[in-house]
């Protein structure tokens, strides 16, 4: 009886330890894009930190395209929000504090600072009104006005907003989930600094 207990316990261990190796493979999946081409070498497209911002082309409230690689050289707040979302209202304040305060500042890897607005929203009006109330001045807001079933928001694993990812000139995401006073902080610490 020992001997069925003991081969019955290892099977359900290799069982589990099986499962578990399995779902952390398939996370990585999720997450990890492929390899891309870079100024200086290559890069893993992804959303981890450290990972190329994977691309995102979507429209304008106006229709016309926009596309996140067009922002090459600057550095990118990849900033995923909703108009009926309070806490995404509430964080836009900081936004658009760090905006006019770094859009013209050189970073030691990109010159100059914006924002590329992702909106989960699927009410146009609503979206643009929210942009106009909360003094959203940056030029790059996008949405394919899909709700929670946004593309971008799939393709950047986006379960959650506010939500956002900070990426250097060459696209290369340098920090995530920048609230608050932490948005200031980072992007502080990334200027150029004259010696």
């Amino acid at each position: 009886m020992k001997t069925i207990n003991y081969i019955v316990g290892l099977f359900i261990v290799i069982v589990l330890i099986y499962g578990f190796v399995d779902r952390t493979n398939n996370r990585n999946i999720e997450v990890n894009y492929g390899i891309v081409q870079t100024d200086d070498g290559y890069a893993i497209e992804g959303t981890a930190i450290g990972n190329k911002a994977p691309e995102i082309a979507h429209n304008n409230p106006e229709g016309e395209e926009l596309k996140l690689s067009s922002l090459k050289g600057k550095m990118v707040l990849i900033d995923f929000w909703s108009s009926w979302c309070g806490p995404c209202r509430r964080e836009n304040p900081n936004v658009v504090a760090a905006y006019k305060k770094y859009k013209d500042e050189k970073f030691t890897d990109g010159k100059g600072f914006t924002v590329f607005g992702v909106s989960l929203d699927n009410n146009k009006d609503k979206w643009k009104a929210a942009i106009k109330k909360d003094k959203l001045i940056w030029e790059y807001h996008v949405s394919d006005l899909k709700g929670w079933h946004s593309a971008p928001a799939a393709k950047y694993g986006v379960r959650g907003i506010p939500v956002n990812f900070l990426i250097d000139g060459e696209g290369i995401i340098v920090a995530k989930n920048l609230r608050g006073p932490r948005l200031d902080e980072t992007l502080e610490r990334l200027l150029k600094k004259n010696n």
